[in-house]
């Protein structure tokens, strides 16, 4: 009988390195190759990581899907048309993380404003205490002393990407052991990851420190670091041994999630952001133009992140046959109100931006455009209208729907379960 150990060890001796190139023919090309080991390969070896240099344990799909260059339903598709629902069920249920997170921050968009002020407090707080201040900086820099957490730090750096485990660690060794506020930790996440996501870090994060599942908190332990990085680091006497889980005096209310109404079909510009970069798949009629917008890059990005972005909606723009290149500004409503006047429209289409900064920025141009005569719709998928309603409590309710979910996407017969 083939063991996990089995399963695992075939893995090895296949060095395995991921090129993350911003194009949906890069994406394809990566789900194309990784759809086969779904199965039992992927749940006897995701847990492991082995560094940059092997990622044959993991997808590694999340800064194409991130961007939706690729989309979780095209993911799914793939992979139960090479397996049955119940064999590659742990995958499944790893893509729907995402879907359960986004949701879930739909329906409780206090979380990231409280996540941005808690954030600002702890950077004035580094301005005030220079004991705190060395400490961060020490951390950020790599240079704690706890030799799996530095190599992490300058993996991130390094590479834009992390093992999701080693994630978990990351963060679990940031709070508990170095003391340092979790947003801060989040904050440096986002900074430096390709697949940056505002709902799945920050609620990874808050996850990991008592607050998203009240009390219960992860503890990155020595012995668990030692055997999914086969023996690689085991920082024994160096990590805490106890989380005590963190807590906060904000409740943050439940929103119930609205569906957007179905937006114009025909005479409009099609703003592409780095939200989604497939529209072509959801959204009907031919756009008049079409035009891709990216913020400049802020003072604390990483260069990966924001080429990654700005190359994913580049490449959206050129494949729906747009301008030659994404317009990187910060000013997106003279871009946009000159596009709209150049197409000979006042009808602008995008797709719909879950709570985050592009959706601060989507509201914001909403607000002058409509000063202007020109109507911004926003049209949602129907992966996120179907997904989002179960992320009202934990991941478990919406683990229970996932086989009614696929058959309501069509990818999956219910039945089939």
């Amino acid at each position: 009988m083939t063991t996990t150990e089995d399963v695992y060890a075939d893995l090895l001796g296949h060095p395995e390195t991921v090129a993350f190139e911003p194009t949906r023919q890069a994406g394809l090309a990566r789900l194309d190759d990784f759809a086969s080991r779904t199965s039992a390969h992927y749940t006897a070896s995701r847990n492991y990581d082995l560094g940059p240099t092997e990622r044959s344990t993991v997808s590694a799909l999340s800064p194409w899907i991130r961007h939706r260059l690729i989309t979780e339903e095209e993911v799914l598709a793939h992979t139960l048309a090479r397996h049955s629902p119940n064999a590659a069920m742990k995958f499944i249920q790893e893509v729907f993380w995402r879907g359960y997170f986004k949701g879930w921050m739909q329906q409780h968009p206090s979380v990231w404003t409280g996540y941005q002020s808690g954030l600002r407090t702890a950077q004035n707080g580094l301005e005030r205490n220079v004991h705190h201040n060395t400490d961060y900086q020490s951390a950020i820099g790599g240079r704690t002393g706890i030799t799996c957490f530095d190599h992490w730090c300058h993996e991130l750096k390094e590479t834009g990407y992390l093992h999701n485990h080693a994630r978990m660690w990351f963060a679990s060794i940031w709070i508990f052991t170095l003391r340092l506020p979790w947003e801060l930790g989040a904050h440096f996440f986002l900074t430096h990851l390709i697949d940056g996501d505002p709902a799945s870090n920050t609620l990874s994060w808050r996850w990991v420190g008592g607050l998203h599942t009240k009390g219960k908190t992860y503890l990155a332990r020595p012995s668990n670091i030692a055997k999914y990085t086969r023996g690689t680091f085991e920082p024994i006497g160096q990590l805490a041994q106890t989380a005590e889980p963190l807590i906060e005096n904000d409740i943050h209310p439940f929103v119930p999630f609205v569906p957007s109404q179905s937006p114009i079909q025909k005479d409009l510009l099609l703003l592409i952001t780095e939200e989604d970069c497939q529209p072509e798949t959801f959204i009907s009629g031919t756009p008049k133009d079409v035009v891709g917008l990216v913020s400049p890059r802020e003072a604390d990005q990483s260069a990966k992140s924001a080429t990654f972005k700005k190359g994913a909606v580049a490449d959206a723009v050129l494949r729906l046959g747009g301008q030659e290149n994404a317009t990187v500004t910060n000013d997106w409503t003279s871009t946009v109100i000159t596009a709209a006047e150049q197409a000979g429209t006042s009808q602008v289409l995008t797709a719909f931006a879950p709570v985050g900064p592009s959706a601060t920025k989507l509201a914001n141009l909403q607000n002058v455009l409509a000063q202007e005569g020109i109507t911004l719709h926003q049209q949602q998928r129907p992966y996120d209208t179907i997904t989002w309603p179960h992320a009202t409590k934990g991941f478990f309710k919406l683990k229970k729907m996932i086989p009614s979910i696929l058959s309501d996407l069509g990818v999956s017969d219910a039945q089939t379960f």
